[in-house]
């Protein structure tokens, strides 16, 4: 009786901070994307620079993640401010810095903000085999072989892919597995971050995945269709997956991994100056028909 009792205890609290979570989140983003808001106005968005410091990302053949990731956030953050003068651009690393997951989604909500967008690169990871490469003879003259284990480098890795929050989603772990590597870069990161198999991490993380879900993947489409449609990218599609980056953020948040950084060819374009414009023009149409669509919805009838 004793463990029914506390059993239920439990539960009670867990509903009891679910509840006071997304009451916060009321208060605080009041004004947030939510359609049945009159006067609705998006006012702030954040761009996420992905990785940094001591936590280079991916690896081209000369070039690394971080430094990718940074040039593009500032070419959004310039055409935003350009196309959308009424918008406030918050960026959460302006430098070569290590900025730890936790703080990206503390600087987005400190700022209130409306949309988060992460700037990414993605890549495929090598693979090892084992081959002979020579045989030694034993004292009976059997031949035992020596092998030597080569390292497989996948360089078929091709186009977009906009990642969205989704708990535990079964199959599609391995961006994931890369992003939320950055993690362990941190100090006392087990302090900052819920356990995926406890079951009361995943009830507080659906509480913050609910709430924006629909806006997330609705802006992660969009962004998507002007990657292919316009840019005529190939795209390996809208996705959803556990990134911590994107879990604590009290708002629609993407995740957009701009091209495979260890395929040559992609490599080039996002480290040019055409590439990386064509990615943020992308992202800014986007943002553009979202923010139309929400303001238009928002009007009073």
């Amino acid at each position: 009786m004793k463990i029914k009792a506390f059993k239920t205890s439990i539960c009670g609290l867990l509903l009891g901070l679910i509840c006071f979570t997304n009451y916060s989140f009321g208060i605080t983003y009041q004004n947030q994307l939510d359609s049945t808001n009159t006067g609705f106005k998006l006012k702030t968005i954040v761009v996420d620079a992905g990785h940094g410091g001591h936590d280079p990302g991916a690896y081209g053949s000369f070039s690394m993640e971080k430094n990718v990731t940074l040039a593009i956030a500032f070419k959004l953050q310039q055409a935003i401010q350009k196309d959308l003068p009424d918008v406030n651009v918050v960026m959460t690393r302006t430098t070569d810095e290590f900025v730890e997951l936790h703080k990206r989604s503390e600087i987005a909500n400190k700022a209130k903000g409306n949309i988060f967008i992460s700037i990414h690169c993605n890549s495929l990871a090598d693979s090892r085999s084992s081959e002979i490469v020579d045989y030694t003879k034993g004292r009976h003259g059997k031949k035992t072989p020596v092998y030597k284990t080569v390292v497989v480098h996948n360089h078929s890795g091709k186009g977009v892919l906009v990642l969205v929050y989704g708990f535990k989603r079964t199959g599609e772990q391995l961006e994931a597995i890369r992003e939320n590597a950055s993690i362990l870069q941190e100090k006392n990161y087990k302090d900052y971050y819920a356990d995926d198999d406890d079951p009361t991490s995943a009830m507080v993380l659906n509480a913050f995945r609910d709430k924006y879900r629909k806006q997330s993947i609705h802006l992660a489409n969009l962004i998507n269709s002007e990657f292919t449609d316009t840019d005529g990218r190939y795209s390996n599609g809208v996705k959803e997956q556990s990134l911590h980056v994107l879990a604590n953020s009290g708002m629609p948040a993407v995740l957009v991994e701009t091209g495979f950084i260890n395929n040559a060819e992609e490599e080039e374009y996002l480290n040019s100056d055409n590439g990386q414009t064509e990615v943020v023009n992308s992202i800014v149409r986007a943002i553009k028909q979202y923010k139309r669509e929400l303001e238009q919805k928002a009007q009073p009838q």
